[in-house]
């Protein structure tokens, strides 16, 4: 039986507790650099980042440029190209409009959830994808638009350590997708997630947290890559 929307509404409900947290998080520290509530609802609709949102409110705080905004969400945000190109044969028999707009929802909460159905063989489809990728935007808008609410209330967000829960949620991802995923060895997902840790740490000596970032990536994709031929 083929999955429906509802299916992907389902999939998406163990995550909304990660998106309301950071998403409350992402609204107080915008209005923390000064931006209306309207500004920060419309940043959640149009970026629809997490770590992005967080990045533009700190720049905006010390008055940095437009175009470093820019190239600086475009680096932290360059992994998407990593997970898009990840689930992409997944529905590659589907249109183009189809997949613009699996592609332009996608987050890295919904893909360790599609991941994860798709290395366990769950016949995901486009209608899935979409409940899923859909529920979580809605759930993102809304949580940001309620944080610039509380945050005219809040003088210091850091005091009730908002500004770590982007942290805790990328920890919950790895260990979900560490626990979830029976399709590769443990030896081999310790020895990736290491491969990334080790470079990350080294490249951040000698360039941006966000170049290192997609570096280290890549790093761990060809380590992958390269164990899995020798397997």
């Amino acid at each position: 039986m083929a999955l429906t929307f509802r299916d992907g509404v389902y999939a998406c409900i163990p995550t909304l507790l990660g998106y309301i947290g950071i998403g409350i998080a992402a609204g107080v520290v915008g209005n923390s650099a000064n931006l209306s509530v309207l500004e920060i609802t419309l940043l959640a609709a149009i970026v629809y980042a997490g770590a992005a949102q967080f990045i533009i409110a700190g720049l905006m705080l010390v008055a940095t440029p437009i175009s470093a905004i820019i190239f600086a969400v475009f680096l932290v945000n360059s992994r998407h190209f990593l997970m898009s190109m990840a689930i992409a044969p997944t529905f590659r028999r589907y249109s183009f409009i189809q997949n613009i707009n699996i592609g332009s929802l996608l987050t890295d909460e919904t893909f360790a959830v599609a991941i994860n159905a798709i290395t366990n063989k769950i016949p995901v489809n486009a209608v899935w994808m979409q409940g899923l990728n859909i529920t979580a935007y809605i759930a993102w808008i809304l949580s940001c638009f309620i944080g610039a609410l509380i945050g005219q209330w809040l003088p210091n967000p850091a005091m009730f350590g908002l500004d770590y829960a982007l942290v805790a949620m990328f920890i919950g991802l790895v260990y979900l997708q560490f626990i979830g995923d029976k399709s590769k060895s443990m030896k081999n997902r310790i020895i990736v997630m290491l491969t990334v840790a080790i470079m990350l740490i080294f490249l951040m000596r000698f360039v941006s947290p966000e170049l290192s970032i997609l570096i280290s990536t890549f790093s761990g994709c060809f380590m992958g890559l390269a164990m899995e031929r020798d397997a």
